[in-house]
């Protein structure tokens, strides 16, 4: 692989916080859903894929286990381990291919804390927060190192329901819109 630092078009001094807006600005760019119907979306792809590899390695460099920031909300970025099958599952999550996230995790026999990790974000994509919330408590108890998963964890633990995922999952709704959206709507109808 190139210089991971040159993929991202980061220094290697960047801070955590500059590396991850240059991941979301890359990731953000060249998005597979943004090519649909695209020539270049083959391009893209390989270009995501690169993306997400030099992500994970710097965050492996610094430390940080993988780099997915459960709730960062942007599209982060699974390590998979080598193997890619956990990368091809984040992909999955992130387009919205639920199912075929499912049958990767389903199919998986490395059941340690990414895994947990990424069945906790499944079921939260699937609205199954406390399904969600075991998975992501697992995995932060698992790898308790891990700044993503105790984040997740955390934010999971203490109601405050922001979490989007950590999939790419910009512009969705939470639970906190969904409650004001039904408060107003009691105001208005009274």
């Amino acid at each position: 692989m190139n210089d991971p630092y040159k993929v991202l078009g980061v220094s290697p001094n960047a801070s955590d916080d500059d590396i991850k807006k240059a991941y979301r600005e890359q990731a953000r760019k060249y998005h597979p859903d943004n090519y649909h119907d695209n020539p270049l979306s083959d391009l893209a792809q390989e270009k995501m894929k690169s993306i997400n590899e030099a992500y994970d390695a710097i965050m492996r460099m610094r430390g940080g286990g993988s780099g997915n920031g459960f709730a960062g909300g942007g599209g982060q970025s699974y390590s998979g381990g080598g193997s890619g099958q956990f990368s091809q599952v984040r992909m999955a999550i992130q387009t919205g291919n639920l199912a075929q996230a499912e049958q990767l995790l389903n199919a998986a026999t490395d059941r340690g804390a990414e895994w947990h990790f990424l069945m906790g974000s499944l079921a939260y994509r699937k609205g199954w927060l406390d399904q969600a919330r075991q998975h992501i408590n697992q995995a932060a108890s698992m790898e308790p190192q891990n700044r993503e998963y105790q984040t997740a964890a955390q934010q999971m633990n203490s109601g405050g329901f922001a979490y989007r995922g950590g999939m790419g999952n910009q512009g969705g709704v939470d639970m906190c819109d969904c409650c004001t959206a039904l408060m107003c709507m009691n105001c208005l109808c009274r």
